[in-house]
């Protein structure tokens, strides 16, 4: 059972893995780069950067960066739900008891829609945390989703580029490059925003 899991793990936060599964569903359409994105919600270890240059690659710059910010949102939006109708309402009393807990209720205080914004804008950020910690607390439901839908759209537009980036490498080495340059300027900017917040 444990090399069971183990396997399953290790195929799951495998790139190859998942290019496999999307060359074997081509042909149910924006069905499977939707859902690809999605997971990434619920698996946060996959490399949603890599998830959306491979829906680059395969729809295109436009459908790509479609596909992959209709996954992320909804897949967030998924995630808040739950924290938010699922814990929060039925299991507070219980999820309360543990410090992490408490420690995402009292950072989501000091956090405005402008922060909010930047951190879902910027690609290293935990992504899954911001989840957790707005669905606990009473931030209104209304302006999270609405700023996670804009902060998404910037991040998945930058993820974008990179991919495209990538795909134009084979025909020009300079944008090879470019795309390194792109993800080392997103790491470090998300680095520092998240150390300003304690979130590192």
């Amino acid at each position: 059972m444990e090399d069971m899991l183990q396997y399953w793990s290790t195929q799951i936060t495998s790139l190859d893995f998942w290019k496999n599964l999307l060359d074997s569903f081509e042909g149910l359409g924006p069905l499977v780069p939707v859902l690809l994105a999605m997971v990434e919600s619920f698996v946060p270890p996959l490399p949603l950067i890599a998830i959306v240059a491979l829906n680059v690659a395969a729809h295109g710059p436009v459908m790509g960066f479609l596909y992959s910010w209709c996954g992320v949102v909804v897949g967030g939006a998924i995630m808040f739900t739950f924290w938010r109708r699922v814990v929060k309402r039925f299991f507070w009393r219980f999820a309360s008891r543990f410090e992490p807990i408490r420690k995402a209720e009292k950072w989501v205080s000091h956090c405005d829609v402008p922060t909010l914004f930047t951190l879902a804008m910027l690609p290293f950020t935990p992504t899954s945390f911001l989840h957790l910690a707005f669905g606990i607390s009473d931030f209104d439901s209304r302006r999270y989703i609405l700023t996670l839908l804009a902060g998404k759209a910037v991040m998945i537009a930058m993820m974008a580029l990179f991919g495209q980036s990538l795909t134009n490498a084979l025909e020009n080495p300079l944008y090879l490059v470019l795309a390194v340059l792109l993800w080392v300027g997103m790491y470090f900017a998300s680095k520092l925003f998240c150390q300003k917040h304690h979130l590192d």
